[in-house]
């Protein structure tokens, strides 16, 4: 109990606070192989790209310890690519739609005409279209482009962001905000529980307040003697709560684990799933739309290839081959510490497109959740961590286990003797 808790004296914290477990990011893009017949109204046709692997470091700064046993904490990540575990470079260049193009059209179709056809205009003095070919790392980090200074001038207010552009510029050097939780000193059941983040108890991206409670941990530990039911934590990246369900008891190199994994309800919309409704507008189930907090752009996140998803949705595009070895997320986690041990969190982005009326770059496209890149976050406890991990969790506690019934055996004999002994005596 005492080095499960966030103490600089258990054994647990020097983990916690810089995570010891080698972390890789892996990206997989969608290649749009028809562009031109997409925009006369065709189904697109993708190829998946990639993937292109980076190595994530992960630690912790601005540590700060509270009075009501709570700590607070900024948690940065760096990446750094790995072209030896990749299949491809960050210069390789990839079709994919005009994520900017594509979505200020769509959030500007409710506008007045006069409008679009100013931005129209503007588009084809730029020379922008509907899909663009670009390097993996100017999708990924971001490229200059004149385009949104002129949505900014024409639309003020429309995207809130200016200088580069890129489906990953705020995910590198950068934190994912101040995470307060509970160091488990007086109550351990509820150690790494967040308490609030970024000083809220719920955020209010959705419609709901069970939708948006802030939940569980913050998915790095949670904690001891689990039950082989569910598990909970806040994930900023995708802007809520999310809870998996056991699957079942497996071990990772000798150490027991429970698997935990998505229920198929996690992206399901409100009419199949009541609960979520709070996160609609919601489109086919197995899509989430989290354009309210994406500068309301027609963004939607899924599982990688449409796993667990409306069928429908995969008809929809030719080129994906959703199942579940390659595209299910999973959580394997020590039930005595609540320690993961080895974990895969897979996530797809999907961009909203359609023909919209007054913006001719849009053609005649019919209305589509395309996939643009999905990407895996994936790490496992090895080497000495291991190793220290499986002596004092798994090993001293089994030989412990059978010194208790060798010493219940011995104390039962040493009784036998000495009642013979006393029988004898007398």
């Amino acid at each position: 109990l005492q080095n499960v808790r966030i103490d600089p004296s258990s054994i647990s914290f020097s983990m916690w606070k810089d995570i010891p477990v080698p972390f890789y990011l892996s990206a997989y893009f969608f290649e749009v192989l028809n562009p031109k017949q997409v925009l006369q109204g065709a189904k697109p046709v993708v190829i998946q790209r990639g993937p292109y692997v980076y190595r994530e470091y992960r630690y912790k700064t601005n540590i700060t310890f509270h009075d009501n046993d709570t700590v607070s904490y900024l948690e940065y990540r760096n990446l750094f690519f790995q072209p030896d575990m990749s299949k491809g470079t960050e210069e390789d260049y990839i079709v994919v739609p005009n994520i900017l193009l594509m979505g200020a059209a769509v959030m500007m179709e409710n506008l007045p005409n006069v409008l679009k056809i100013l931005l129209s205009g503007a588009l084809a003095g730029l020379k922008q279209e509907a899909f663009m070919n670009r390097t993996v790392g100017e999708i990924m980090w971001g490229y200059e482009d004149p385009l949104i200074d002129t949505i900014n001038t024409l639309v003020p207010g429309l995207i809130p962001f200016k200088g580069k552009f890129g489906l990953f510029v705020g995910f590198n050097n950068t934190n994912s905000g101040l995470f307060t939780v509970n160091t488990g000193m007086k109550n351990i059941s509820q150690v790494h529980m967040v308490e609030s983040w970024n000083g809220l108890k719920e955020v209010n991206y959705w419609r709901s307040r069970g939708c948006n409670m802030i939940n569980g941990t913050a998915g790095e530990m949670w904690p001891p003697f689990m039950s082989p039911t569910s598990l909970e934590f806040y994930s900023p990246d995708a802007c809520r709560s999310m809870t998996l369900v056991y699957e079942q008891s497996r071990k990772f190199k000798g150490v027991p684990t429970y698997r935990f994994v998505a229920p198929k309800t996690l992206f399901a919309n409100g009419t199949d799933y009541p609960p979520n409704e709070g996160f609609c507008p919601c489109l086919q189930s197995g899509i989430q739309n989290v354009s309210t907090c994406r500068f309301n752009a027609p963004m939607f996140i899924s599982h990688p290839h449409f796993y667990n998803a409306d069928p429908s949705l995969v008809s929809a595009i030719e080129g994906l081959n959703p199942n579940k070895e390659e595209h299910a997320l999973f959580l394997d986690v020590h039930p005595m510490t609540g320690i993961p041990m080895h974990c895969s969190i897979k996530l797809q982005l999907n961009l909203y497109i359609k023909q919209v009326s007054g913006i001719l770059q849009t053609g005649k496209i019919k209305p589509v959740v395309l996939p643009l890149l999905w990407f895996a976050e994936s790490g496992s406890i090895e080497g000495s961590v291991l190793n220290q991990f499986y002596t004092n969790l798994v090993l001293l506690p089994t030989v412990l286990d059978y010194l208790q019934y060798v010493f219940f055996g011995l104390s039962v004999l040493l009784i036998i003797s000495a009642a013979v002994f006393l029988v004898m005596n007398k």
